[in-house]
């Protein structure tokens, strides 16, 4: 299972999109809980998954420590707005599995939305990581607003030559309405995914699988059937423990009543499994079993309402699709040998990407 343990409610950002720091009635910002408590919970299960989580996880690196010399996870992960890494000794940084730097594609969309001075901050960052001999997957994990064009802010990360994949999801949660997203979406945001599928086949036609992560996630499901609903495992094999020892289905869910499971002394981890499941209108369609109903939280919240619930499926069925009409041609690429299914598996275990953004 793939535990996300929240250090703290607090962040040292607030990021034009989510407001920074999660207030103190939601998230804590400050443990209180027994720490044995957490320990038992997780020592439960038979190979754990531990991602730091926040706020600003770094901002607790007490936490961070403790929970590293104590709980014995099979992988480590953290996400983190990486201006803090310094904070953390090598030793541990070196114990990751996945490290997920947030930032946004090119300078001037990232500081516009995440601060001035950010994006070199980020940059330092992930240099800092590499010095340090970390050697797990590092990601560049991308907010995508109205500002972003998707194929020249993945790009642009990709050719620093400092992530080993890209992520992004939409600004389409806890965001009010987008001023004009159906023009976003038909000029910028759908041509720019077709343009990058474009490129991403291209490439494994040459012997690089380019990091991509939805693009990976999927064709995993695609090429080799083991899909998730929704694809994040959220409410069936990922839970969030919050500050006060709430456990939570989807941790960005600390608002939703509905989505609260239990607390670390009143549940096991085997009782969780399968919780909470997506279903209708999701169920029915004919890209669900690739896309998973692609969000738990926005499933339940809708903060769009049905109409922008359906506006947000329809790029997902741009992506989904379009990814579909080249599944053909990259299984001949394994079949002939010019890429391995290795390259292809993506993500190897449950990093926290959620796949669909």
């Amino acid at each position: 299972m793939l535990f996300f343990v929240f250090t703290t409610g607090k962040c040292n950002l607030n990021c034009k999109y989510c407001g920074g720091s999660f207030p103190q009635h939601l998230v804590p910002w400050d443990i209180g809980y027994n720490f044995e408590h957490l320990k038992e919970f997780i020592a439960q299960d038979a190979e754990p998954i531990v991602a730091f989580y926040g706020g600003e996880p770094l901002l607790n690196t007490n936490m961070i420590r403790t929970v590293m010399e104590n709980i014995p996870a099979k992988h480590f992960v953290i996400q983190t707005n990486g201006l803090l890494t310094k904070e953390l000794e090598p030793r541990y940084w070196n114990r990751m599995s996945t490290v997920l730097l947030s930032i946004d594609g090119v300078q001037e969309v990232t500081d516009h939305y995440r601060g001035r001075g950010v994006y070199e901050r980020v940059i330092d960052s992930a240099r800092h990581l590499r010095r340090i001999g970390f050697e797990g997957d590092l990601l560049a994990r991308m907010t995508v607003t109205e500002l972003s064009d998707v194929y020249r802010d993945v790009t642009h990360l990709l050719s620093l030559g400092l992530f080993d994949h890209v992520h992004w999801q939409l600004n389409v949660v806890w965001s009010e309405r987008w001023k004009n997203f159906d023009k976003w979406v038909a000029k910028s945001y759908n041509p720019g995914i077709s343009r990058l599928i474009s490129l991403w086949v291209s490439r494994i036609g040459q012997g690089e699988v380019l990091g991509i992560v939805p693009f990976l996630g999927l064709m995993k499901t695609m090429l080799f059937d083991e899909y998730m609903a929704p694809p994040c495992g959220a409410g069936r094999n990922a839970f969030a423990i919050a500050t006060d020892g709430r456990i939570i289905a989807c941790p960005i869910a600390v608002d939703a009543k509905e989505l609260e499971l239990g607390h670390l002394w009143t549940c096991k981890p085997e009782s969780l499994r399968n919780a909470i499941r997506i279903e209708e209108p999701c169920t029915s369609c004919e890209i669900f079993r690739y896309c998973g109903g692609r969000c738990l939280y926005a499933y339940k919240k809708r903060y769009w309402g049905d109409e922008g619930f359906r506006k947000i499926c329809n790029v997902t069925k741009h992506l989904v699709n379009s990814l579909l009409e080249k599944k053909n041609e990259i299984e001949r690429q394994l079949e002939r040998g010019i890429v391995s299914r290795k390259q292809l598996y993506y993500p190897p275990f449950n990093n926290t990407t959620e796949i669909i953004p």
